[in-house]
C-alpha cells in the first residue's frame, strides 16, 4: 500500500492540474495523481443522472496500460460518483472530508469484473447548514475548499449551501442605503458568528469585521462558486429575508421595522415587513450586486424568523411575508425558487400550528418554494404537514450539533427511515441532503447517506463490512466495526451533547444547560470495542502479526474510540470524587483528583497525535486570515470565544469538543479550579457553594479567549517505545499507554 498524500488542513501539498481540461480530469488527477491514466471518462446524455463502470481494451498509451476502467456517466457529477464508487467498493480507497487524511492508493488499480451501472434515485442531493459556516469552515482558503469540493463531487451533492463572501455584497447595499463604512462594519458580527448574523439571530457581535475579510471572502466565493458549477453544482446563493441593521431602521423611522423576539441573550433584530415598499428595493439592489459578482442557478436561500418569534402569528401575515418575499425574488430573477429549512417548523412546532404553517406555505406558487426538511432523524416534519401542503421538499440528515465531538448516528434507523420516505413521500419529496451543524466524528453516516441517494446499494451489514475495509484495509477485524454500527451507534444528536470532561463541572449532573452528558450505551462494550482496535496488531504465536495491513485512517478512530471511552469514563471519576466528598473523605477526594489529571494528561496526548482532533490547527487557521498582528489576535479571540463561551451564558459550552490542547488548557483546567474549592470547604467545615464557584469559574473562562497560547499544529510526538511489529505512530503509541493504564491494568 503506497500513500499518496494530499493537502490536509495544515501541512499535506495538493497536486496540481494545470495539464487537465475536463473537470473531471482535474479532479481525477488531484485524488489519484499519475495514475489518473489507468482511467477513462466518457460523457453520454440520459435524462437521468447515472455512471456507468466497465472494463475496456485499448491501443497501449505512454503509460503502457492495455486495459483501462472506463466509468461513463452523464455529467461531471456522475462521472465523480462513479470513480468513488470504483474507489471505494472495488479498489477499497476512502477519499475523506477529514482535509488531514491521506488518501492511500494501490500500487496496481483491480479492473472490474462486470459492467456496473446506477442511477440516482433522487435529483437534488444536498450539503450544509448555515451553522456550518461557523464550526467547521470560518477560516478556510481555497486548498480547504478544492479538497471539500472535490469529496462533494465524488459523493454526488449537487445542490450545496454557498453563502461565503455575502458581507461583500451587503455592504455596498448598505452603503447604497446612506450607511457609513463603521456602521455597515459594525452592524456584521465576527467571522465565527456570522452564521447567527445571517439568520437575523445577532447583529455586531464580535464586530466590526475588518475589510480585508470582506475582500478575502468575495475572492474565495468566486473560486467557490465556479468550481461548483463545473461539478454539475447549483449552489445556493442567500438572498434578503427581511434583516435590517438597526441603524437602518433609526434612518427609516416610517418603514414597517419591528424588532423580532430576543435570541439566546443577545439583543432583538429588526425586521422589515415584506409588504414595505424598501424590501423589494433591498431585494432587487442585493440580488443585482450578487448576481454580478457570483452569478446564479436561480435558487436562493431565504430563512425569516430563524428560532424566532415572527411580529405576528396570524395567518393572513405569515402569507403575506412569503407571499412578498417570494415576488421580490421573481421580480429580481424571473426563475428564482426559493430555498428554506424547516427547522424553525420543528424548533418552534408549539406556535407553527397546521393552519399557520399552511397559509405561509401554501402563498408560494408551487414547485417555486423547496423546504430542507432539516432534522429527519428525530422528527420529519412532511409526516404532520401533508408533505408540506404539496411543496417539494428534501429528506435531510441533521447528525450534529455545534461540533460536539460524539460517536452518535444510527445506520440501522436511518436505513429504515430513508426506506420508508422513498415509498411513501411521494415526487414531491425531490432529494436526500445533510443539514450538519459541523463536520463531526462519525462520518461513515454521512457517507452512507449520500450512498443510498443511488439505486441498488448494498444491506448495511455488508456496507459496514465495505467501510471496516476503507478503514483498516482488512477483512479480518470486521466484526469490530459491525459492533460498534450495532451497539455503539444507537442515539440520534441532539444540541449540547457532550461527555462529562467538556461539561462546566458540578458535584452532580452538568453545570449549566450546555452540556448534556449522555450516551446509552455500555461503556464497557467500548472498552472492548477500543482494545480490539488496540490489538489489530496483535499478538500471533508468539510473535506479532506480520501480514497486517496498517492504514492512516485507523490512527483517526484509534483517536475517536478511545478518546470517547476516556471521556465517558471521566464521569466515574467525577462521581466517585463527589461520594468522597458527601462523605467528607478528603484523602479520596484526593485520590480521585489524581486520577482525573493523569486521565486529562493521557487524553490530550492522544488527541494532539492527529490533526482533527487538534486545537493548534483551527487557531492557526484563523490567525493565517489576519494582514496584521491586531487582525490576527481578533480572529485568534473569535475562533476560541466560539468553541467556549460562545458569546452568551445561555450557549456557553454549546460547541463543546474533545480536542487536544483544548482539554488540557481548558476543560482540565475548570476542574482542577473546581477539585480544589471543594476540597477547600471540606476542609474548612463548610458546604460547597456551587453557585457562587459558577460565578467564580465564568471569569476563567471569559478571560481564556483573550490569551494566546501556542498550541502545535503538527501531530505531537509520544513518549513511549513500541517493540515488535506494531506501527511506530504517535497514536499507537498513545493510545497503548491507555490501552495499558486504563483498560487492562
Amino acid at each position: 500500500m503506497k500513500k499518496n498524500t494530499l493537502l490536509a488542513f495544515t501541512c499535506i501539498l495538493f497536486m496540481t492540474t494545470t495539464s487537465a481540461q475536463r473537470p473531471i480530469d482535474g479532479l481525477a488527477h488531484r485524488i489519484l495523481g499519475d495514475q489518473d491514466t489507468k482511467f477513462v471518462f466518457v460523457y453520454q446524455s440520459d435524462t437521468v443522472d447515472y455512471f456507468q463502470i466497465e472494463t475496456v481494451e485499448v491501443d497501449s498509451d505512454r503509460s503502457g496500460h492495455r486495459h483501462k476502467i472506463r466509468i461513463t456517466g452523464n455529467n461531471d457529477n456522475s462521472l465523480a460518483v462513479g470513480l468513488n464508487y470504483y474507489l471505494k467498493h472495488i479498489a477499497g480507497v476512502h477519499v475523506s472530508w477529514l482535509l488531514c487524511e491521506p488518501i492511500e492508493l494501490p500500487e496496481a488499480f483491480k479492473l472490474p469484473l462486470e459492467t456496473i451501472r446506477k442511477e440516482a434515485l433522487v435529483k437534488d442531493r444536498f450539503f450544509l447548514n448555515y451553522c456550518t459556516y461557523g464550526y467547521t469552515m470560518p477560516w478556510w482558503k481555497w486548498p480547504q475548499w478544492e479538497r471539500f469540493i472535490d469529496w462533494m463531487a465524488l459523493n454526488g451533492i449537487n445542490m450545496p449551501l454557498a453563502i461565503t463572501g455575502q458581507e461583500a455584497v451587503w455592504y455596498e447595499v448598505w452603503k447604497e442605503f446612506g450607511m457609513t463604512d463603521e456602521e455597515i462594519r459594525s452592524y456584521f458580527s465576527g467571522p465565527a458568528h456570522l452564521p447567527w448574523h445571517r439568520m437575523a439571530n445577532l447583529d455586531g457581535f464580535g464586530g466590526p469585521l475588518p475589510m480585508s475579510w470582506l475582500e478575502g471572502q468575495k475572492e474565495l466565493q468566486r473560486q467557490i462558486v465556479q468550481r461548483e458549477r463545473e461539478f454539475n453544482m447549483t449552489p445556493v446563493l442567500p438572498a434578503f429575508a427581511g434583516h435590517v441593521p438597526k441603524r437602518f431602521a433609526e434612518m427609516h423611522p416610517e418603514a414597517d421595522i419591528q424588532q423580532l423576539s430576543a435570541w439566546c441573550g443577545f439583543e432583538p433584530t429588526h425586521f422589515l415587513n415584506s409588504s414595505d415598499t424598501l424590501f423589494a428595493k433591498i431585494q432587487q439592489s442585493f440580488m443585482e450586486k450578487e448576481i454580478a459578482l457570483f452569478g446564479t442557478d436561480h435558487i436562493y436561500g431565504v430563512d425569516p424568523f430563524n428560532e424566532m418569534d415572527p411580529p405576528s402569528w396570524e395567518p393572513d401575515y405569515l402569507a403575506n411575508v412569503a407571499r412578498n418575499i417570494y415576488t421580490s425574488l421573481q421580480q429580481s430573477d424571473p426563475e428564482a425558487r426559493w430555498l428554506q429549512m424547516t427547522w424553525v417548523f420543528y424548533y418552534k412546532r408549539k406556535s407553527w400550528t397546521p393552519e399557520r404553517l399552511r397559509a405561509y406555505l401554501t402563498a408560494v406558487p408551487q414547485d417555486k418554494l423547496v423546504l430542507l426538511d432539516y432534522f429527519c432523524e428525530k422528527t420529519e416534519v412532511w409526516r404532520t404537514t401533508e408533505g408540506f401542503y404539496g411543496q417539494p421538499f428534501i429528506w435531510c440528515y441533521l447528525g450534529n450539533f455545534g461540533g460536539n465531538t460524539m460517536l452518535v448516528g444510527n445506520i440501522n434507523e436511518l436505513e429504515k427511515k430513508l426506506d420508508a420516505a422513498l415509498k411513501e413521500a411521494g415526487p414531491n419529496m425531490t432529494g436526500i441532503g445533510s443539514t450538519l451543524e459541523s463536520f463531526d466524528v462519525s462520518p461513515q453516516i454521512y457517507e452512507y447517506l449520500f450512498d443510498r441517494a443511488w439505486e441498488s446499494q448494498p444491506d448495511v451489514h455488508q456496507w459496514i463490512d465495505d467501510w471496516n475495509y476503507l478503514r483498516t484495509g482488512n477483512q479480518l477485524y470486521k466484526d469490530n466495526w459491525q459492533l460498534l454500527n450495532d451497539s455503539i451507534y444507537k442515539d440520534w444528536s441532539f444540541y449540547g451533547l457532550g461527555t462529562q470532561l467538556v461539561a462546566r463541572p458540578s458535584l452532580e449532573g452538568h453545570g449549566t444547560y450546555y452540556t448534556k452528558p449522555y450516551y446509552s450505551y455500555n461503556n464497557d462494550t467500548l472498552k472492548r470495542i477500543c482494545m480490539a482496535f488496540i490489538l489489530h496488531f496483535s499478538y500471533n504465536d508468539g510473535g506479532f502479526s506480520a501480514g497486517t495491513v496498517y492504514k492512516d485512517s485507523y490512527n483517526y478512530d484509534l483517536v475517536n474510540l478511545f478518546s470517547q471511552w476516556m471521556g465517558n469514563h471521566f464521569m466515574d471519576i467525577r462521581n466517585d470524587f463527589t461520594v468522597a466528598y458527601k462523605n467528607r473523605d478528603i484523602k479520596e477526594m484526593e485520590r480521585q483528583v489524581k486520577l482525573a489529571n493523569q486521565l486529562f494528561e493521557d487524553v490530550d496526548a492522544l488527541l494532539n497525535t492527529h490533526p482533527a482532533f487538534m486545537l493548534g490547527p483551527w487557531i492557526e487557521a484563523a490567525r493565517d486570515w489576519g494582514t496584521t498582528k491586531k487582525e490576527k489576535d481578533y480572529y485568534e479571540r473569535q475562533a476560541r470565544t466560539l468553541l467556549t463561551v460562545w458569546g452568551g451564558p445561555v450557549l456557553n459550552d454549546y460547541a463543546n469538543r474533545m480536542w487536544g490542547g483544548l482539554v488540557k488548557d481548558y476543560y482540565a483546567k475548570r476542574w482542577n479550579l473546581f477539585f480544589k474549592a471543594v476540597i477547600k470547604a471540606v476542609k474548612e467545615g463548610r458546604e460547597f457553594d456551587e453557585k457562587a464557584f459558577g460565578e467564580e469559574l465564568s471569569k476563567f473562562e471569559h478571560k481564556w479567549p483573550e490569551s494566546h497560547t501556542k498550541y502545535p499544529v503538527a501531530p505531537q510526538p509520544v513518549d513511549r517505545k513500541i517493540i515488535g511489529l506494531h506501527p511506530n505512530h504517535p497514536t499507537y503509541k498513545a493510545a497503548w499507554t491507555i490501552f495499558e493504564r486504563w483498560m487492562r491494568g
